[in-house]
C-alpha cells in the first residue's frame, strides 16, 4: 500500500522536516507515527496524501508515484483516501449531517442510503444530538469527532489520521480508535499520527518514532514506543 525509499522533505529556505525515510506499510497494516512536535508527522502524512511533495526520493501510494502524480490522478486517488486533518477542514454551510455524508453524495451514493449511513457513525461518535448543527457552533472535540465520522463513511482504502484524538477523553479516544480498529479489521490500511502514547502502548500495534525528521524505531509493539521518546 505505502513504500518510501530514501525520502526527504525541505521547506524554504532550509528547513528539513524529513530526512531519508525508507518505509513500508503493507494492505491491511496498522500504523502508528509517534513523535514529538516538529519531528515530521504531519509532514509525513501530507507526502502520502499528495498535499505536499517530496524533495528528493520516492514515494508510493496504492502504486501511485507521488513525486510524479498528475493533479487528476491525485484527485482520482483520494477517493480512495479517507483524511482526518488537525484542522478538521468541515464545509462551514452544511450540517453536522451533510458534512459526514458529503462524501457519499461525491461518490452518487442516494440520499437515503448516505444520510442512513450518516446517522449509524454520528450516532457512534456520540453526536446524534448535533445533527442539524453547523460546525461553527460544535466543540473541538465535536468537530474533531464530525471529521472521523467524514473520513470513516466512505470505506476507503486507506485512512490517514493527522492526531484524531487530540481534543478528546480517554473514554472517547477509546471509541474512535475502536471504529478505526473496525475498518481496519474490514481490510483497510490505517496510519495515525498521534502523541497519544498511551492509546499506542494500550492497542499494541506497529509504531514508528520520528526524530527530527528521521525514524529512530519502528516496533512491532508499543510497549517499546514510551521508552524510545
Amino acid at each position: 500500500m505505502i513504500r518510501l525509499h530514501n525520502v526527504s522533505k525541505i521547506y524554504p529556505p532550509d528547513q528539513a522536516a524529513l530526512k531519508g525515510v525508507d518505509l513500508k506499510v503493507a494492505d491491511g497494516d496498522f500504523l502508528f507515527i509517534a513523535g514529538a512536535s516538529g519531528a515530521g508527522k504531519s509532514t509525513l502524512l501530507k507526502l502520502l496524501f499528495g498535499a505536499q511533495r517530496a524533495s528528493s526520493g520516492e514515494v508510493l501510494v496504492g502504486g501511485r508515484n507521488m513525486t510524479t502524480i498528475t493533479r487528476e490522478g491525485i484527485a482520482s486517488l483520494r477517493r480512495e483516501i479517507g483524511v482526518v486533518f488537525q484542522d478538521f477542514k468541515l464545509l462551514p454551510r452544511r450540517t453536522v449531517l451533510d458534512n459526514v455524508a458529503y462524501g457519499l453524495e461525491v461518490l452518487g451514493v442516494n440520499i437515503r442510503e448516505r444520510r442512513r449511513l450518516a446517522l449509524l457513525l454520528l450516532h457512534a461518535m456520540g453526536l446524534e444530538d448535533r445533527i442539524d448543527a453547523y460546525p461553527v457552533t460544535l466543540s473541538g472535540g465535536e468537530q474533531q469527532r464530525v471529521a472521523i465520522a467524514r473520513a470513516l463513511i466512505r470505506k476507503p482504502k486507506l485512512i490517514l489520521a493527522d492526531e484524531p484524538t487530540g481534543n478528546l477523553d480517554h473514554e472517547m479516544s477509546r471509541r474512535v480508535f475502536d471504529l478505526l480498529l473496525e475498518a481496519n479489521a474490514a481490510g483497510v490500511t490505517v496510519v495515525v499520527a498521534t502523541h497519544n502514547l498511551a492509546m499506542i502502548e494500550e492497542l499494541n500495534r506497529r509504531s514508528i518514532v520520528l526524530d527530527r525528521g528521521k525514524i529512530i524505531g519502528d516496533f512491532s509493539k508499543a510497549s517499546s514506543v514510551g521508552g524510545a521518546l
